[in-house]
């Protein structure tokens, strides 16, 4: 690829991300991103699965299946009050629709490159 067309594509991306970024999709699942990522209750489940978790590996370490059980229920009752909480589900259903609107956008952007590149190649083999 030659420079010109380097500078083409640069150019093209760039625009592309600032569409991207004005579309209401990919704004709300942002706005969704940053409010659970500040969300005191979930970073307290969070850390409170880690605990856990952590606690698990030392009690299967010193060999306290009981302990170790119980560690592991505890993670796993977190995890599911981590998943049912109503800003975690909003945002899994946030981020699944952004992914589908970028998994869209990128087999456009690949058809029309692999039809550019058959073209090119028709044009070459047409000149030959």
């Amino acid at each position: 690829m030659n420079l010109k067309n380097e500078a083409a594509v640069d150019a093209a991306l760039t625009h592309l991300t600032a569409l991207l970024s004005e579309n209401e999709v990919i704004q709300d699942y942002q706005k969704l991103k940053k409010r659970v990522a500040e969300n005191e209750t979930l970073k307290e489940l969070e850390e409170g699965i880690k605990t856990a978790q952590k606690e698990a590996v030392q009690f299967a370490h010193y060999d306290k299946p009981e302990a170790e059980r119980a560690a592991l229920k505890k993670a796993d009752q977190l995890t599911k009050e981590f998943n049912q909480h109503p800003l975690v589900i909003a945002y899994r259903e946030q981020l699944y629709e952004a992914n589908e609107l970028l998994q869209h956008l990128t087999n456009s952007i690949q058809k029309e490159v692999n039809a550019a590149l058959e073209a090119d190649e028709l044009t070459r083999e047409g000149e030959q």
